[in-house]
């Protein structure tokens, strides 16, 4: 008997506990209570909720909870800084303390329920917000923020205060930033720099300061957000709010942690159908980093691969360093689409052209030949022995005269060229002026992307520090590396938002038939036996080998003949994690006595390993392809997972694998593949032939269903091997490990 389903909560119940009542709050989707078309099959919300934030960023009236004057106390500088805000953004300030008069000459209230109106902000100056978010509530305030330290960030203890002060929040119905956050959101933003904005958004005040102090250098900023601890409002909700906001040319974020993976990957690809490139730091990449990030925020930084490959999945761009955040993230916001990808690198100087041009290629910059009647046209200003095919050589005199705007004009004028980019590596005045001179004039007469890495070390230079700053047409950078990551990322993004569609549109909102066919099979917190993981596969439409289960070695002998020969022979049961290493997989049996004998010591090996067996499989031997794995784990952040990769032995040798977050397309799918470093073994190598890729996308796909559908009821699933077949002859699954939740 396989058991029953008695105690377990389908999805269909499981949606409808999250839509009633739910162990978390009730999901909300354009501003209502979310309903069954927008959840998933596990009941998890498929559109991000945009919050409101006008108020905060610009409220009518602010509260300062603890507003002090008294000199030489921390919150007195706090509250200086908070008036001068509150007056840039003609808001009405109201200290709250409950023994002064007057903070800096302005009357105070002693409570929020004194207020002389209902304030859109609060600011909590005090050590544990927690008493006073019931008086927030009362008093109707729509936001607040919290500085307090010695939460989630301290350790366990820390983070149970924390979980005391969101559940405060949510029953108090207004959002909180912080705790554990400081005064980045207040300021001084400036206000005499014109085009596309970029907002911030970081859990790390100080790791946003270059990126604050670009506006020195003509960027405009318009917010920063510093979420801190996150209890409530997070990075996503402001990605969400961000990606609104027309003023706004790029998102960029410093990550420690994120809250909830779904959460940002459903702001991700709200900023992604509105074409808003987020540009992200995300630290964690080695155990030591997010270590050290978990310390800081206390939230998970999730398995790094994961979160690198849904970044990816949904165009965010991450990046290491917080130079290239900065000057990514400046490209981004304020350059135009490109109309077309062409990149020509146009240099002084052979050496400097070669450099950068070997460079640019490697990071995979497409660099296309200029065409034969194009360096015809250059060479009238450029000496003949000089190489024009790309990179140009002016060989530098042409630079100092008339020339040098006439090859710049042409080079734009070139239909296959979207990017001109001209490496400076060093003042050579007064050559190098009128070179960045000619530059800033030139892409001010076109739609094309003008790029200037300016190399000196010191930067004082007029033609750096006024003629290329000066100019909001050219992308100027310091070094070679951060300008091709940027560019990079430009044209990534831009390739990207033209094919994006969203997964979650597709994303199966029901039960397929096969959920239910496979609710009989599961084993809370158990493993599944070969035979009935495999029922589960094929449950799912995924095709396994012709196969019988049998209990005695008669029995063996009639179910190879009917399988047909040659057959293999594996013991089957549910403590049965590796068969290989136990001598429990026969292969290449051609005989029926070679079947009896392969019963007997199976089972015997089973008895003495004391490994119970609900029998042996005798399965049709499947050869000529390349062994593949397909699987499904389940990830503390995101949720269930899928992962593709180089199958049998193969697995822990080279480790060579793809993952995605569900919903994702068959694009996705695909991309996977084409992410292996051994994806050349599917197009056939040393004669061999190209094997069925088409199979073995709609094997993923099929298993991502399976993620959607199951994922709250298996911890783990893998198919190893999934033998693909030469092209046209489909997929199939050898063996197959599923552990129930």
């Amino acid at each position: 008997m396989l058991g029953s389903t008695h105690g377990t909560l389908t999805t269909d119940s499981r949606r409808a506990r999250v839509i009633a009542c739910g162990e978390q709050p009730s999901p909300v989707v354009h501003g209502r209570p979310a309903d069954v078309d927008d959840l998933d099959v596990s009941g998890r919300p498929l559109y991000a909720d945009a919050p409101d934030l006008d108020r905060f960023f610009r409220p009518e009236s602010v509260a300062v909870v603890g507003a002090s004057d008294a000199e030489g106390r921390p919150n007195t500088g706090i509250t200086r800084q908070l008036i001068a805000w509150a007056e840039r953004v003609g808001a009405r300030l109201h200290p709250v303390h409950p023994t002064r008069q007057s903070v800096f000459g302005i009357p105070c209230s002693p409570s929020l329920a004194d207020l002389p109106e209902q304030v859109d902000l609060a600011v909590l100056l005090v050590g544990d917000p927690l008493p006073v978010i019931g008086e927030l509530a009362e008093a109707k305030v729509k936001f607040a923020v919290a500085f307090a330290s010695g939460f989630a960030e301290t350790g366990a203890e820390g983070a149970a205060a924390q979980a005391h002060l969101a559940a405060a929040v949510r029953r108090a119905g207004l959002r909180l930033l912080g705790p554990n956050t400081n005064l980045n959101a207040f300021e001084k933003f400036r206000d005499d720099l014109d085009g596309p904005a970029i907002a911030l958004i970081t859990q790390s005040g100080h790791q946003g300061r270059p990126v604050f102090a670009m506006q020195e250098l003509g960027v405009r900023l318009s917010h920063w957000a510093p979420t801190g601890n996150e209890a409530d409002l997070e990075t996503a909700d402001f990605i969400s709010y961000f990606s609104e906001q027309p003023e706004i040319g790029a998102i960029a974020c410093y990550v420690e942690g994120l809250k909830d993976g779904r959460s940002f990957l459903l702001a991700a690809d709200r900023a992604a159908r509105r074409g808003v490139p987020v540009v992200a730091v995300k630290v964690g990449r080695t155990e030591t980093g997010a270590r050290t990030a978990a310390s800081h925020t206390g939230k998970l930084t999730g398995a790094d691969t994961v979160v690198d490959a849904a970044m990816r999945q949904y165009g965010v761009i991450r990046v290491d360093g917080l130079d290239e955040l900065q000057d990514t993230a400046a490209l981004l916001a304020r350059a135009r689409a490109p109309r077309t990808e062409g990149v020509v690198v146009y240099s002084i100087s052979g050496g400097t052209g070669a450099h950068f041009a070997d460079l640019a290629t490697a990071a995979g910059l497409p660099l296309p030949n200029l065409s034969a009647p194009k360096q015809a046209e250059l060479h009238q200003w450029i000496p003949e022995y000089l190489s024009v095919t790309n990179p140009v050589d002016n060989g530098g005199h042409p630079v100092g005269d008339w020339r040098g705007r006439k090859i710049i004009d042409a080079i734009l004028a070139d239909p296959e060229v979207g990017v001109l980019i001209c490496p400076i590596t060093g003042p050579f005045p007064p050559m190098s002026d009128k070179l960045a001179q000619d530059l800033v004039d030139a892409a001010e007469q076109t739609d094309k992307l003008v790029c200037v890495v300016w190399g000196s070390p010191v930067g004082t230079e007029a033609a750096y520090r006024e003629t290329l700053l000066g100019s909001s047409k050219v992308a100027t950078f310091r070094t070679f590396a951060n300008c091709i990551t940027a560019v990079r990322a430009y044209l990534d993004h831009h390739r990207f938002v033209a094919a994006y569609r969203s997964p979650f549109d597709e994303a199966p909102r029901t039960p397929s038939p096969s959920f239910r066919k496979t609710q009989a099979l599961m084993r809370p917190g158990q493993q599944l036996s070969e035979h009935a993981a495999k029922q589960l596969l094929r449950a799912y439409g995924i095709r396994v080998p012709r196969e019988q289960l049998v209990t005695s070695a008669a029995a063996a002998v009639r179910a190879a003949s009917l399988v047909g020969y040659p057959v293999v022979m594996k013991a089957s049961g549910a403590q049965i994690a590796h068969k290989t290493e136990l001598g429990l997989v026969k292969i290449g049996l051609t005989s029926a006595s070679q079947v009896r004998d392969a019963y007997r010591e199976l089972t015997d090996i089973a008895r003495y390993e004391g490994i119970s067996l609900d029998g042996v499989l005798v399965c049709q031997m499947v050869e000529r392809g390349v062994e593949m794995v397909v699987g499904v784990t389940h990830d503390q952040l995101f949720g269930p997972t899928v992962t593709v990769g180089l199958g049998g032995v193969l697995v822990e040798v080279l480790r060579d694998a793809a993952v995605r977050v569900p919903p994702f397309g068959e694009d996705q799918a695909r991309g996977m593949l084409g992410e292996l470093r051994g994806r050349a073994l599917l197009e056939g190598v040393r004669g061999g032939p190209p094997v069925d890729v088409d199979a073995l996308v709609e094997v993923v796909m099929r298993v991502q269903r399976m993620a959607l559908e199951l994922g709250d009821d298996i911890a783990e699933l893998d198919i190893n091997p999934l033998m693909v077949l030469p092209r046209g002859q489909g997929a199939v699954a050898l063996d197959a490990l599923v552990v129930c939740r």
